[in-house]
This record gives C-alpha cells, sequence and structure tokens, in this order.
C-alpha cells in the first residue's frame, strides 16, 4: 500500500520553483524518483532529498504543480513547509511580473508576522 499523498498548491513555473527551493536551501533534483515507506517510488519533476529516505517531490499537473510525498515518515511541519514555499513563490512570481510590465521595486520589507510589503513605481 502507498503512503504517498499530494497537496495541491498554485505553482505554474517550474523554473520559478526551483529557484524558490534552491533560496530555502534545499538540494534539487530534477526528473529524478522520490522514496517512501518500504523503499516505494514516485517520479517527480523536482526532488528534494532526505536524509531518512522520506523525499518530498514536485510534479506538474496539468498547469500547475504539486507536492508529492510520504508525508507520515517526512517528518516536518507540513503547513509551514508549504507556506514558505507559497510565500516566497508569490513574492518572486509578483517581482518578475513587475518588471516585464515595466515597474522597479521602490521598497520591500518583512514585517513581524511574515508578510512582505513590497512598494513599486513606474516613471511615465
Amino acid at each position: 500500500m502507498s503512503h504517498f499523498s499530494t497537496i495541491k498548491v498554485q505553482i505554474k513555473s517550474g523554473e520559478i520553483l526551483n529557484d524558490v527551493l534552491q533560496e530555502l536551501g534545499y538540494a534539487v533534483e530534477c526528473n529524478a524518483e522520490i522514496r517512501g515507506y518500504k523503499g516505494k517510488t514516485i517520479t517527480a519533476d523536482y526532488v528534494i532529498r532526505r536524509s531518512n529516505h522520506y523525499d518530498i517531490g514536485f510534479r506538474q499537473n496539468g498547469e500547475t504543480y504539486e507536492i508529492v510525498a510520504d508525508f507520515w515518515g517526512v517528518n516536518l511541519d507540513r503547513q509551514q513547509f508549504v507556506n514558505s514555499i507559497v510565500q516566497k513563490y508569490a513574492h518572486k512570481t509578483l517581482l518578475a511580473t513587475v518588471q516585464e510590465q515595466g515597474f522597479n521595486l521602490e521598497e520591500q520589507e518583512t514585517l513581524t508576522d511574515g508578510t512582505v510589503r513590497v512598494v513599486v513605481g513606474r516613471w511615465m
């Protein structure tokens, strides 16, 4: 019986996802198998190796990515892990969109609650 489960997230760009994972300090393998309970494996587009042999993967499902892992054995705070990735992904996507549309980053700060405040501007 497989113990792998998935978490759907609103992540569309694999390139930005890969950047986010690396910025968060994870070594990322592309197009590899994730390991779970009793050596079971599943292929994923991006894989974070874990020393306890319960890896975390990200695989494309349609236009978005999903997180795949045997969370029983991963041994981390699932919600905190997902939140950190989604927040950093949203921030990087925002900055890329701002730049594409001709805006400049004027100011950026992280508030005490972890919220990132961004001010952008454009000369007309």
